[in-house]
């Protein structure tokens, strides 16, 4: 049971990261999509927690990995410097599991 529910809430987390990141650096891009992709994970994350609460505090753990692989896809699909990206995430974990978060620009 733990390692499939970890390994999708390390997917669900990095794709959650990217559409934060987006969100943030490509203003003039942002989206219906968008939006309902980070509400999605956002959803979806919540659900693989309350179906196994002793996984509460693995996104907080898988955070720093899901980050780094948010960033590779962020600089593959938006072509922005990788230099824009912060070597930490920028956001806490409960700004990203947060419904009403949406990051503006810094």
């Amino acid at each position: 049971m733990g390692a499939s529910e970890k390994r999708e809430l390390r997917s669900r987390l990095k794709v959650l990261l990217l559409h934060l990141l987006k969100w943030r650096h490509q203003v003039e891009r942002r989206s219906k999509s968008w939006r309902r992709s980070i509400d999605d994970q956002r959803l979806r994350i919540a659900m693989v927690v309350e179906d196994s609460p002793s996984l509460v505090a693995f996104p907080a753990s898988a955070c720093d990995a899901a980050y780094r692989l948010a960033v590779s896809a962020a600089i593959a699909e938006t072509a922005l410097d990788e230099a824009v990206f912060p070597e930490a995430c920028p956001f806490t974990i409960e700004e990203i599991l947060d419904p009403a978060f949406y990051p503006e620009p810094q």
